[in-house]
């Protein structure tokens, strides 16, 4: 492709010239945001909305599909008696990156969970294990006078596609001799959020301080003198309507829970599931790390290991916290951890610092995706990094300015990575980057750290649209569709 070299260092001096200009910063450029500006769609996502409790391996194909399942049977529930007495199926239907890879994923064991009543935050590892281990196991949904039988085969995993405006669909549909009786359509849009055809944001509380960019945010916090942390709080309360000891609480729950999986990983040993035989790795990468002279390679090692702990529990459909993902869900905790062993940190102590990671997770869902299926792998580990980068730096008493860049660097730098599951499955690659992205996530609050006072080039709010095309971009090969990248080239097991 030809390049007018002259016209390309002519408008790199302009520009270069215009941002030594002391009244242009960055933020000028970012046309999401103006100084001053109102923000007339504030963001009201909640961080129990952003942080989902629930069995792995893949927010987008077990949670939100479990939830879903739970929501079909409430909805039947409300058909007249003599209408559900009728009832004799139940049909699932996957579409788009959840009939790809869903299989993988545990989709329809997770779906078909829901529709026997189960709910995310309250299924057991051993209920899904269970599931369809023959392929003639029949299981009995109960809608009123109705009894069910539920197979593995109702699951149905489509070739086709389907017009609908996110990536990952399921309709499901209550059939009776043959004809519909009650039918929706589902839609899975990242970290384990769902909604369907005709769905309508809930009521909620208006936050207290209304922003919906980065930029947005600072200003708030320079107008009010507030922390992030409790500016995050106080817009939590307001849109919730809990009070602040309710939201401490939930909050340190899934600190807890986060905690819990990268030290429950760290213990064992084994298999795990899937085709490829692949070993526990987190524990013999922890004792390797006590026998290293060097601290810092000890240290490095120890975060990964931590990081794919994580993973490796997620993997195994073991209860984990959406970090903004499932698949993503070893780097939070990873971090998370790390504190509380190594740095004396309590689990109250990390609860600012999970408000802050949330916001970050917040802004990304609304300005780009947390999900694969829509900006590949960028969109799940990159966030999880940029999330926790932003959350160990509140932790660690860092300004909002080094709180903003420790997300960007972690972000910026997952620019471009594909989500490439070979086989479907959440292992290769998705355990290992857990852990690499754990160490990045810590070496993005350093970076942030040395530059304190100094506005990174390039701000989060820039970063986040810039990861949006950049996915927007991506051929759906490269879109948690097992198509392309590793998926295409490693074949072993598969």
């Amino acid at each position: 492709m030809y390049c007018n070299r002259r016209r390309f260092l002519q408008s790199m001096a302009v520009t270069g010239a215009g941002l030594c200009l002391p009244s242009l910063t960055w933020a000028g450029f970012d046309p999401l945001w103006k100084p001053g500006s109102v923000c007339v769609n504030p963001i009201d996502v909640t961080v129990f909305e952003m942080f989902k409790i629930g069995p792995g391996p893949s927010s987008s194909h077990t949670i939100a599909p479990m939830s879903a399942g739970n929501d079909f049977i409430h909805l039947c529930a409300q058909l007249p008696q003599e209408q559900l007495a009728q009832a004799d199926a139940v049909k699932v239907h996957l579409y788009g990156s959840l009939s790809a890879t869903g299989k993988g994923h545990g989709t329809d064991r997770a779906v078909a969970a829901g529709l026997l009543g189960q709910k995310p935050d309250e299924c057991k590892a051993e209920f899904l294990d269970n599931l369809f281990v023959k392929p003639d196991d029949t299981r009995t949904v109960v809608l009123g006078p109705a009894r069910i039988p539920l197979k593995d085969s109702d699951v149905i995993f489509e070739q086709g596609t389907i017009e609908a405006p996110f990536s990952n669909v399921l309709i499901i549909e209550l059939l009776g001799k043959g004809k519909q009786l009650a039918s929706r359509e589902y839609y899975s849009v990242g970290g384990g959020f769902l909604q369907w055809k005709g769905w309508k944001a809930p009521d909620k509380g208006k936050p207290v301080h209304a922003f919906d960019s980065m930029n947005g945010l600072l200003e708030i916090v320079k107008n009010t003198g507030k922390s992030i942390p409790l500016i995050m709080l106080e817009n939590e309360m307001s849109i919730t309507g809990q009070s602040e000891q309710n939201i401490r609480q939930g909050a340190q729950r899934i600190i807890h829970v986060m905690d819990s999986c990268a030290a429950t990983g760290l213990g064992l040993e084994g298999k795990l599931k899937g085709p490829f035989g692949l070993e526990r790795r987190a524990k013999l990468m922890l004792e390797q790390a006590a026998s290293s002279p060097e601290p810092a390679d000890a240290f490095a090692a120890r975060l990964s290991a931590y990081g794919q702990a994580g993973s490796e529990e997620n993997a195994m459909g073991h209860p984990i916290v959406t970090a903004p993902t499932a698949g993503s869900a070893g780097v939070m905790p990873a971090v998370v951890h790390m504190l509380i062993k190594e740095r004396g940190k309590t689990e109250a102590d990390l609860v600012d610092g999970l408000l802050v990671a949330s916001m970050v997770g917040t802004l990304i869902k609304r300005h780009a995706s947390v999900a694969g299926a829509d900006v590949g792998c960028q969109g799940e580990i990159g966030s999880a990094s940029s999330m926790a980068a932003a959350m160990l730096s509140q932790v660690m008493g860092e300004t909002p300015d080094v709180v903003e860049n420790a997300a960007e660097f972690a972000l910026e730098h997952h620019l471009g990575m594909t989500c490439d599951p070979v086989g479907g499955y959440v292992q290769i690659p998705c355990i290992s980057r857990n852990a690499m992205s754990s160490v990045k996530s810590w070496n993005a609050w350093m970076m942030a750290r040395t530059g304190q006072g100094t506005k990174h080039p390039v701000g989060l709010d820039l970063c986040i649209r810039t990861m949006n095309q950049t996915g927007r971009d991506m051929k759906d090969d490269y879109r948690e569709t097992a198509r392309g990248g590793l998926a295409l080239f490693y074949t072993q097991g598969c």
